[in-house]
């Protein structure tokens, strides 16, 4: 079943969308060689509640922590923990909050450090992806145009692999609604899109391979080829002839440039 939302309902996911923004823009002061995750999920999740929201994936499904953090290989789901981050590495940070009956759900992926050209490209191109779909989140399309250019511009002229068992999805009073927004299809297929439709879009983009397998843990869904992987997520509202963006990467990339731990430059 797919809910389209009143113009009060994708004001209220704007509001928690935007402090889903802002708990990462905290992250991206925060992060730097030596901290571990688990130091950047309580953080995330003092301000999150300080803000007068609660965590939305924290014991969602079993789920046992804030944020889902996820180093180098790992695509998405990643188990905070408490090895320290080093130099050198990526790390993506999903978060969500709930706050007055609905759901906002982002995710960022950062640098330590200095990081190889190859994979700087590949945190660009995801992102550049990322907003590649979020164009054609308008009335009148369908699902598979977003798809479809995801992965033609990840997979078709870059080469990377496109991960095809985790996708986007509707988002609202649910964090996970209908309906599902892959990152792979067909221009042309569908459900066809109507104003008021709330998507979660989120490319997961590996390095190599799109193969990925589970963790011990079983949610951390790490790469095959234990290539590196990139994670960026959007909340959009589909307009008649624009999106409406519901999340914002501003503030996250204004504290990036500004944390010298941090590798902006990709």
């Amino acid at each position: 079943m797919v809910y389209y939302k009143t113009n009060e309902e994708i004001e209220l996911i704007r509001k928690s969308s935007l402090l889903v923004s802002a708990t990462l823009a905290e992250v991206a002061k925060f992060l730097k060689p030596g901290i571990t995750t688990l130091q950047v999920d309580a953080m995330a999740e003092q301000f999150i509640r300080d803000n007068g929201a609660v965590p939305s994936f924290k014991n969602y499904k079993g789920f046992p922590f804030t944020s889902c953090i996820s180093v180098n290989d790992a695509v998405v789901h990643g188990f905070p923990n408490n090895i320290e981050l080093k130099d050198g590495d990526i790390v993506s940070v999903d978060l969500g909050v709930f706050m007055n009956g609905y759901h906002g759900d982002s995710a960022y992926t950062f640098a330590l450090g200095s990081i190889p050209d190859e994979v700087k490209k590949l945190l660009r191109v995801t992102k550049e992806s990322l907003y590649k779909g979020v164009e054609k989140a308008v009335a009148g399309n369908r699902i598979g145009d977003i798809a479809f250019a995801v992965q033609e511009y990840t997979e078709r002229q870059y080469g990377y692999g496109v991960v095809r068992e985790l996708v986007g999805h509707g988002l609202g009073r649910h964090l996970h609604e209908d309906p599902q927004v892959p990152n792979f299809g067909k221009r042309g297929t569908g459900l066809k899109m109507k104003e008021g439709l709330v998507i979660a879009i989120e490319p997961m983009i590996n390095l190599g391979k799109k193969d990925v397998y589970y963790d011990t843990d079983g949610w951390t869904v790490r790469t095959k080829d234990g290539k590196p992987a990139a994670h960026y997520e959007h909340n959009v509202c589909v307009k008649k002839n624009k999106p409406d963006l519901l999340s914002s990467f501003t503030a996250i990339e204004a504290n990036e440039k500004a944390n010298n731990n941090l590798d902006s430059s990709y």
